[in-house]
């Protein structure tokens, strides 16, 4: 960062306000609307602040639909001014008097985005798929089941009612169905029990925090899944995790799209991913011998396309 700007940002940061904002950025992408539920402060001050922090590289934004998402600024590689500066706005947080309660304040708002999903999918249990679902094709799934090589031990993340699950557990040595709708696991695994497929477990969890113990599964699958990650690098970060050495991970989800109403309509918190967006993120998660590829095409109602992409740990 040139001297000019660096100076610029010390003096932005002497304001106990904008500390506060990055300290929360760092955490986790945020509307105007979360800050000010967590400050306590009018929208008029946070977006002043926001835009100064923004203007000195600081802060990003990107818009999701009517909303604006608003999260720290890239961290530079090495020893850079502005990486070293972050530093030093983390370090501040033991001095200020309100960090505490801002970082309680701001885990009560990621559980509030959470709670709105779940309640999305406990009130569909049962009903899920009966109705046009975006990327949920045979033809896309048939990619999936044809990379597979049993018998092996299986993730199935955000696995829903579990219909995936159950046609895996018919070669599979053994398949862990995990979704944090409560209905969903308590439909999923009833539905298990009917069909007899006694080698699905149904596990109530967060697919970016999977109850698996590390390097337990041969093979951990996200179908139609990642896109309701609040997160989705860390989602693949944790599936890295529970992976043994040389499991492998699929990814089955929408090509990145403008269906806007997605949204709203089956609760989506991101619009597709692009090919290379999911080749970044799983080399991030530290996954080789990466790969993706569109696989299906759907028309009607809208033309959603399926991109299949995956890697080995």
């Amino acid at each position: 960062m040139p001297e000019a700007s660096l100076v610029k940002s010390l003096r932005l940061l002497a304001d106990a306000t904008r500390l506060r904002l990055l300290l929360l950025l760092e955490r986790a992408e945020l509307t105007v609307a979360e800050v000010q539920e967590i400050l306590g402060m009018g929208q008029s001050r946070i977006s002043t602040h926001l835009a100064q922090l923004k203007t000195a590289g600081l802060v990003r934004d990107r818009r999701a639909g009517k909303n604006i998402y608003y999260g720290a600024a890239q961290r530079p590689a090495g020893s850079s001014a502005l990486a070293r500066l972050r530093d030093l706005v983390e370090a501040s947080a033991s001095e200020i008097p309100e960090a505490a309660a801002d970082s309680a304040a701001l885990t009560l708002v990621l559980r509030k985005r959470e709670d709105r999903a779940r309640d999305y999918f406990n009130r569909i249990a049962g009903r899920y798929g009966k109705s046009h679902c975006p990327g949920r094709s045979w033809r896309g799934l048939a990619h999936l089941l044809l990379a597979l090589t049993p018998p092996l031990v299986i993730a199935d993340l955000g696995a829903g009612e579990g219909e995936l699950a159950q046609l895996l557990a018919r070669s599979a040595q053994k398949v862990i169905a995990v979704d944090s709708s409560e209905k969903m696991v308590e439909f999923g695994a009833q539905s298990a029990r009917a069909h007899g497929c006694g080698n699905v477990e149904y596990r109530l969890g967060d697919i970016q925090n999977p109850p698996i113990d590390a390097e337990s599964v041969d093979l951990a699958i996200f179908s139609q899944a990642l896109h309701h990650a609040a997160n989705p690098g860390g989602a693949l970060v944790a599936a890295h995790r529970i992976l043994k050495p040389g499991g492998r991970l699929l990814i089955l989800d929408l090509l990145a799209h403008t269906f806007e109403q997605a949204r709203d309509l089956y609760a989506d918190l991101w619009l597709g991913f692009s090919e290379v967006e999911l080749l970044q993120m799983l080399e991030a998660a530290g996954f080789r011998s990466t790969h993706a590829a569109v696989v299906a095409k759907e028309e009607e109602p809208y033309p959603f396309q399926t991109v299949l992409a995956g890697g080995r740990k």
